[in-house]
């Protein structure tokens, strides 16, 4: 993924979450990469017959919107850019806003 460029991968849940400016596109698990999904991108995995990644969880399985990423990404670097710009981009239309720090905490770390 470095043709993105500031890309960090950090340990979380048994696996990686893979970051970029601290949005989460894609997750390493088992041995299998996985990208961010909404409803702009999500077809283009689906067509492809790329499956979600999914996780067992008090004895039912789930799904996250992370698809596991084409196989020709492992070989072309070119192609690894483009999907993982694709998830970041994923990433950034689908951010939270941070919520806001209440006023006493401000105010608090203000008069230190």
């Amino acid at each position: 993924m470095a043709g993105l460029g500031g890309v960090e991968a950090r340990r979380m849940f048994g696996g990686r979450g893979v970051f970029r400016a601290g949005l989460m596109f894609a997750l390493i698990a088992d041995d299998m990469l996985y990208f961010k999904t909404d409803e702009a991108n999500v077809g283009r995995f689906e067509g492809r017959g790329l499956p979600p990644f999914t996780y067992l969880a008090k004895g039912e399985r789930k799904s996250l919107r992370y698809f596991q990423a084409p196989p020709e990404v492992f070989d072309e670097a070119q192609a690894m850019t483009e999907w993982a710009r694709d998830a970041f981009e994923c990433a950034l239309r689908n951010q939270k806003p941070k919520a806001a720090k209440p006023k006493s905490a401000a105010r608090k770390k203000a008069s230190r």
